[in-house]
């Protein structure tokens, strides 16, 4: 008993440093940003603590209320299709060998070494108006037209296509694009961790039964991998939800999202409560998202049991 007594205490003190820190830096912060959130602004520095819910009321206006639901669309939008790009990408590394297994996940953790504002800035690059999509665009009608030129279909000059150059950013399209592409490994990974421990015989046993590989993804994979899948849906669209890098440089002021809003009462507006609210708004939602995974999870282990 005393053994064990003293392992405790050695196991508190190695835990009391990562606490005080999560503490300090994290709840202490939290806290303080979620009793702003009560307040009013005074003047542009000083905030009155009063108590009251306007901040929150207020973020049902129009004009916010209509940004945070497309925030959500987006953010929806977004995780659908990282899932639908992830179940195959996971699904191929998965039976892969080890070698390439490895060179695969590499590939995939390999964007997380160069910084995200690189990344987005790359993006720019590859889908402005004289990016690389549309001189590639380019490059093939041009190539297109000479062939049908050189055949004799039609005229004697290169027609000049009215859709060109495409106008790829500062919309709603250059956005998900871009939250799509920063966002998918934190798809891809999870749904191939539960792969990866996945019994393949239960496939092998529901084609040799039967069932078509249709029916096999969607009656014995897909249940059995169901927890990557919520967890892979949770990780990409908590983060979307509140991003505001990517919006900002790829969709400008034709596509906000909230986490703009936020930025701009925090910075230009110097509303800190305003800010505040918005921001426990997105808590409030991860929570209760978590929630409803936690009750959905229990509910699945009753009915197994």
């Amino acid at each position: 008993m005393d053994r064990w007594k003293v392992k405790k205490r050695f196991f508190t003190f190695l835990i009391m440093p990562g606490f005080l820190w999560i503490l300090t830096f994290f709840f202490l912060p939290l806290a303080f940003v979620w009793i702003i959130s009560f307040g009013e602004k005074s003047n542009i520095i000083d905030v009155i603590i009063t108590g009251t819910f306007d901040n929150y009321i207020r973020a049902f206006d129009g004009i916010y209320f209509k940004v945070f639901t497309q925030s959500i669309l987006i953010s929806l939008i977004t995780t659908l299709i990282c899932l639908i790009i992830s179940l195959p990408i996971a699904f191929l590394i998965s039976f892969s060998s080890k070698k390439i297994k490895t060179l695969l996940l590499i590939l995939i953790i390999l964007p997380f070494w160069t910084n995200l504002l690189i990344r987005t800035y790359s993006l720019i690059a590859i889908l402005r108006t004289e990016g690389h999509v549309n001189k590639i665009l380019e490059f093939f009608w041009i190539k297109m037209n000479s062939i049908l030129l050189f055949l004799g279909i039609y005229g004697e000059k290169i027609i000049e296509p009215e859709f060109m150059p495409l106008n790829l950013l500062y919309n709603n399209f250059s956005v998900i694009f871009g939250l799509v592409y920063i966002y998918i490994p934190f798809m891809i990974i999870p749904i191939y961790v539960v792969l990866d421990k996945f019994d393949k015989s239960y496939i092998e046993a529901s084609l040799d039964l039967g069932a078509g590989q249709i029916k096999t993804l969607f009656k014995i994979i897909i249940p059995l991998i169901y927890p990557g899948i919520v967890s892979g849906i949770l990780l990409v669209f908590v983060p979307c939800l509140g991003s505001f890098v990517t919006p900002d440089l790829l969709g400008g002021s034709n596509s906000q999202m909230i986490g703009n809003v936020i930025e701009r009462q925090f910075k230009s507006a110097n509303d800190w409560p305003f800010g505040a609210a918005l921001s426990f708004l997105l808590i409030y939602i991860t929570i209760g998202l978590i929630l409803i995974y936690s009750l959905l999870n229990k509910k699945r282990i009753k009915e197994k049991i």
